[in-house]
């Protein structure tokens, strides 16, 4: 698995509309360029789930992977919200909030996400100017 102690990284799963656009929406508030991402469906996302022990077939968490450690679910995004410019990083106290609690709401939005969001015929492609931020191939 690549390094996350420089850049933590952030999986998810390409073919999801909500996920692709939380992508764009963490890379348009990351001036300071902290985060790398792979899709899930990518050889680089596969490995690194293998590496993890999880599903390579069902992604429904985004995972951020920082300092060698795998942040699933409501932790994941209150994670990477932290590192955010402007007030996103405030939504960090919802950290105190019991994790079950977190994950109930982020698992309802999870198993429907694809039915009130949309779902993409193929891994979004980032454009040349972001192609330095996605980890694609297994190293």
């Amino acid at each position: 698995m690549p390094p996350s102690d420089e850049h933590p990284i952030i999986l998810f799963d390409g073919v999801c509309v909500l996920c692709s656009g939380s992508v764009r929406f963490v890379i348009a508030r990351d001036p300071a360029r902290h985060f790398r991402f792979a899709s899930m469906q990518s050889p680089a996302g596969q490995a690194m789930l293998r590496e993890l022990g999880l599903p390579l077939a069902t992604w429904e968490s985004s995972i951020l992977i920082e300092n060698g450690v795998a942040y699933r679910r409501s932790t994941a995004i209150l994670r990477i919200a932290r590192h955010l410019s402007g007030l996103w990083p405030a939504l960090a106290i919802f950290l105190l909030v019991p994790r079950f609690l977190r994950d109930a709401g982020y698992d309802l939005i999870a198993r429907h996400r694809y039915r009130i969001f949309g779902r993409l015929e193929a891994c979004m492609v980032p454009t040349p100017a972001l192609r330095a931020l996605f980890i694609e191939t297994a190293e």
